[in-house]
């Protein structure tokens, strides 16, 4: 084999839709979990990345729809180390991003939310960015870097 050889970069590619139901949030954490493992990630790394998408499902399955028919997409890509998720739905959306990240902001505090899940996802991930388009849905791009942090 020539040793000049550049080593092929690894790439992979995962997209679902499930039902928009709080019992699939454990579906969505459980498939990321599993595409991750090539990676091998640390406990914490594994324990970090399923709390950002519990936390980015459970925020479409609850905002975006008014009923339960709808869908919810878990996009998963992996170039090198960087692992990036996307949750996408296509529900409500909203008007104001940036007041929808503050912590402790909610729509819904009759449930009892706390507004702080893209607070979480920002702790958790390396880069949280968030688009959305009034009726006609929202995409959250989360990334992390696994194992060895890629030189930038």
């Amino acid at each position: 084999m020539n040793k000049n050889v550049e080593k092929e970069i690894q790439q992979n590619h995962m997209q679902i839709r499930f039902d928009a139901r709080s019992v699939n949030e454990g579906l969505a954490r459980m498939m990321v979990a599993a595409f991750m493992t090539e990676l091998n990630p640390t406990i914490e790394e594994l324990a970090d990345v399923k709390t950002a998408v519990s936390e980015a499902v459970t925020n479409a399955i609850i905002h975006a729809y008014q009923k339960e028919t709808e869908q919810v997409e878990l996009i998963c890509d992996r170039k090198d180390e960087e692992l990036t998720i996307q949750i996408v739905d296509h529900g409500i959306g909203m008007e104001n991003v940036e007041q929808a990240m503050e912590p402790f902001y909610t729509t819904k505090p009759e449930l009892e939310r706390s507004g702080m899940g893209f607070a979480f996802m920002e702790a958790f991930m390396d880069q949280v960015k968030v688009e959305s388009e009034p009726e006609k849905g929202t995409r959250v791009t989360m990334k992390k870097n696994i194992g060895s942090p890629i030189e930038r």
